[in-house]
């Protein structure tokens, strides 16, 4: 819930070269809204969530229990004190296949105040679930963090001492923080817009790296979503103790703010679950943009078994395996993320086993191509 109440500002930032996803826009149609509001309805059900309640402990134990029920293993109980009760935040770490020390992190407060907080913000707590759980198979490229935090509705406490007792005693970096914060609209009300929050406060360093996220935000929001965006700058949400840090942030707020937050009332029927639903469609695809989602179905199931490269990630010294194409030609080629070739071998009969040393390539990600009588087989590979 945001702390204060602001006029409508809008920003013009600059343009950003950036392209509609087919990958992308597959996870994003891919969320299932049943699971959304079956998710919602239960988050709903533990009742009012204030620190130091069996209802909010009872909240922490359903997300714990739903990331290990979606295959998840790296989860911390974020321990700590908010004027004097304990409280907890969870952490759930995906690790990337290219920068595992780079982290996406994306965040939802799930304490309440005064009600259940269906929008404020269940809305954003079963949006990270629904994300996580599509995303649990598929590489990322960069880390990511699901994040719960708790105590916002005291003054950002819980993302205040993550801040402070994780990210900054360890130097963690951080690529972008993606806060998810009451966005499930008005139910009667034409709820077709979404607010894309960019840092506009000092320190000054990081505000035009958020500017460049938020228009990157929102221009996912467009492609993967019926939604159209507005620009605000962010404020009053678990991103402030970040921006404080220096580092770059982004949000989503609903444009149509309830008025029933911190009350009673804040509670489903009051909320426009279509509109919920494509917030979360744009999120997963601005997800999957930020963390650099990979895409390994594409290939057939012949070809997958056609080819075999590891390890990976990988020193340099590879295996392919290529029962398919013994004995024949086969030009083997390594191509960098603009498309240029960066190394090639020629080989004159291909054994069933060949090892290759790629070692004066920089760490990152590559395509590998195996050539062969006009037959191009592909694999991803990963140099560290």
């Amino acid at each position: 819930m945001k702390l204060t109440l602001l006029p409508l500002l809008f920003f013009a930032f600059g343009s950003i070269a950036q392209t509609y996803n087919p990958f992308y826009a597959s996870l994003a149609d891919d969320c299932n809204q049943d699971t959304i509001n079956q998710n919602l309805n239960l988050f709903e059900g533990f009742g009012v969530k204030e620190i130091g309640t069996t209802e909010i402990d009872n909240t922490y134990n359903w997300l714990y229990n739903s990331y290990v029920s979606y295959g998840y293993t790296d989860l911390q109980e974020d321990q700590f004190f908010a004027t004097g009760i304990g409280a907890k935040n969870l952490i759930v770490t995906k690790t990337g296949t290219v920068y595992p020390n780079t982290y996406v992190i994306i965040d939802a407060h799930y304490d309440t105040s005064n009600g259940p907080g269906a929008n404020d913000n269940g809305s954003g707590t079963v949006i990270l679930l629904e994300l996580a759980r599509l995303l649990k198979d598929v590489q990322t490229e960069y880390s990511i963090k699901f994040i719960h935090f708790s105590a916002e509705e005291n003054g950002l406490l819980g993302s205040i001492n993550y801040v402070n007792d994780d990210v900054v005693s360890t130097n963690m970096d951080i690529k972008v923080v993606f806060n998810i914060d009451q966005v499930g609209g008005i139910a009667g009300m034409t709820n077709d817009i979404i607010v894309c929050e960019s840092d506009q406060s000092p320190p000054t360093a990081n505000n035009a790296a958020s500017d460049i996220a938020t228009t990157e935000l929102a221009n996912c929001i467009e492609f993967y979503s019926t939604l159209s965006t507005e620009f605000y700058f962010a404020y009053g949400s678990d991103y402030v103790p970040f921006m404080n840090n220096g580092e770059i942030v982004t949000g989503l707020y609903e444009k149509n703010e309830t008025p029933y937050a911190h009350t009673s009332n804040d509670l489903i029927v009051n909320m426009d679950l279509d509109y919920l639903y494509q917030v979360t469609k744009g999120a997963m695809g601005s997800l999957a943009h930020f963390a650099v989602a990979l895409d390994d179905v594409s290939l057939s199931e012949f070809d997958k078994s056609a080819l075999s490269i590891y390890p990976t990630p990988s020193d340099g010294n590879l295996t392919i395996e290529t029962q398919q194409l013994i004995g024949q030609k086969a030009i083997i080629s390594v191509i960098d993320v603009s498309g240029k070739i960066v190394w090639n071998q020629t080989i004159q009969s291909i054994a069933a086993k060949e090892h290759l040393q790629i070692n004066d390539l920089t760490a990152g990600s590559y395509l590998m191509t195996v050539e062969s009588e006009g037959r191009i087989l592909r694999r991803k590979i990963i140099l560290q």
